[in-house]
């Protein structure tokens, strides 16, 4: 097992694609901090406690787990999600920053609340909890954080401007934190998952099953490699799924230039524009299921 020995924490790990990332880091051998606190898709009180469950699943098959039910949204409630994997496994080497929800609206009718609290959840909840895991793993001279991402922040979606500013963000910081924290033996790397959850239900219609190439938990080999010794060299980059397979994204980068010795003028510009950098304009928006456009998607 990859992660035999190992301790970690997986936020919003109660369902759907958290719930995979916290049974495939049990079955490569790691103690579990399962971290969710049983809200609805928008944030709201369910009173339910998935978070339990999937410890119960994990020691069910001779793992262990532990749950957490402070929100990653406030920086003292993190720091008690980290603290406790130190009081019940004492160290903590690996963070999966997957906590989410969605409030989808266009921009014209998304509410300022509906932007604060989805940047809180991803961006901020992401920070919360790495800013308190980052100690004890320099002192140990290891970790692994896994920032989950998405396709919505990288390439951008209809509807989702609070939800693709807070995984963009992610990506801005995956890079930062490669760079502060890789000479200390923690690598931070990010992946945009694929699958069938709550939050995609709304793509089928009543009875429809998704693709079998959806399902959550083909997205969790990736993270529990990415949380081993074995990825060592792995670190400050992009991945996502596909269908069947594992994707490497190309961190933004400059693709084309025009230059002219001293600078350009307007009207130079505007003539010359189309011949050297409108040629390789690049198309926005997520690649989404068949039969789906983004607007169907997010109406």
């Amino acid at each position: 097992m990859l992660l035999e020995g190992r301790v970690a924490v997986v936020t919003g790990a109660g369902r759907g694609i958290g719930r995979e990332f916290a049974l495939a880091l049990a079955d490569q051998g790691a103690a579990v901090v399962v971290n969710d606190i049983g809200v609805g898709l928008s944030g709201d009180s369910t009173g339910e406690d998935p978070a339990s469950e999937v410890c119960a699943e994990i020691i069910a098959k001779g793992g262990r787990a532990v749950p957490a039910h402070d929100s990653v949204t406030d920086f003292d409630a993190a720091g008690r999600i980290i603290g406790t994997a130190l009081e019940n496994f004492g160290q903590i080497d690996i963070l999966v920053n997957n906590a989410g929800i969605v409030r989808d609206r266009t921009l014209v009718k998304m509410d300022p609340n509906d932007f604060d609290a989805v940047i809180a959840t991803h961006l901020k909840g992401a920070f919360n909890c790495t800013r308190h895991a980052v100690g004890p793993m320099k002192e140990a001279g290891y970790g692994r954080i896994i920032n989950i991402t998405s396709s919505a922040g990288l390439r951008g979606n209809f509807g989702q401007t609070n939800y693709a500013a807070a995984k963009a963000g992610l990506m801005g910081m995956t890079f930062v934190w490669a760079l502060e924290l890789g000479r200390s033996g923690i690598t931070v790397n990010a992946m945009a998952p694929a699958g069938a959850t709550r939050m995609t239900a709304g793509l089928y219609k009543d009875g429809e099953a998704p693709p079998a190439s959806l399902n959550p938990a083909l997205n969790a080999p990736i993270v529990a490699y990415l949380a081993s010794e074995r990825a060592s060299g792995v670190n400050g980059q992009l991945f996502g799924r596909t269908d069947w397979a594992y994707t490497l994204f190309q961190h933004p980068k400059q693709i084309a230039w025009m230059d002219r010795e001293g600078g350009w003028d307007v009207e130079s510009l505007a003539d010359q524009f189309d011949s050297m950098l409108g040629q390789h304009l690049q198309q926005v928006g997520m690649v989404m299921p068949s039969g789906l456009s983004q607007d169907t998607a997010r109406s």
